[in-house]
């Protein structure tokens, strides 16, 4: 098995470089990609959706980026300690049918000694926008790393 370095315990800096890490592996929308920081039987909680193992979340991504279109998606680090990190999260998509959504959420992360994620619960809102109310448009600029997301 691969470590995936941070590894726990966790400080300031170790932690921010996980979240940045997993923001960025979602933004590719590559199944497989953000996968891999998991552990091969890590539980999720995504909304009312439980899943256990790699093979069932890349399977739920694959759904999940057919249904969200032109996801854009920003993390931001809420706490941390040991092998724990709280962050709340703002990403847009858009339905096959043209509506936009700004999805509001928090995730809880519990990590294994090898740095992989062996769980993950995420509570998410959506909320419909009009498409000129948009603020995310692809990946994060290297200027705005770091800058906190609004909550409104």
């Amino acid at each position: 098995m691969s470590s995936r370095p941070p590894l726990p315990p966790f400080d300031r800096a170790a932690a921010l470089q996980k979240v940045q890490a997993a923001e960025d592996a979602w933004n590719t929308c590559d199944p497989e990609r953000v996968a891999a920081a998991y552990s091969l039987d890590s539980v999720w909680r995504n909304r009312d959706t439980f899943l256990t193992g790699r093979a069932a979340i890349v399977a739920f991504l694959v759904t999940k980026w057919k249904r969200e279109l032109d996801y854009a998606l920003r993390k931001q680090l809420w706490a941390f300690g040991d092998d724990r990190i709280a962050v709340r999260f703002q990403y847009e998509s858009h339905d096959r049918d043209g509506n936009w959504f700004r999805s509001y959420g928090n995730e809880l992360w519990e990590f294994d000694d090898d740095g992989l994620m062996r769980r993950r619960e995420a509570s998410i809102n959506d909320v419909p926008i009009a498409e000129a109310e948009r603020r995310y448009f692809g990946p994060r600029p290297e200027s705005e790393r770091g800058a906190d997301i609004p909550l409104r």
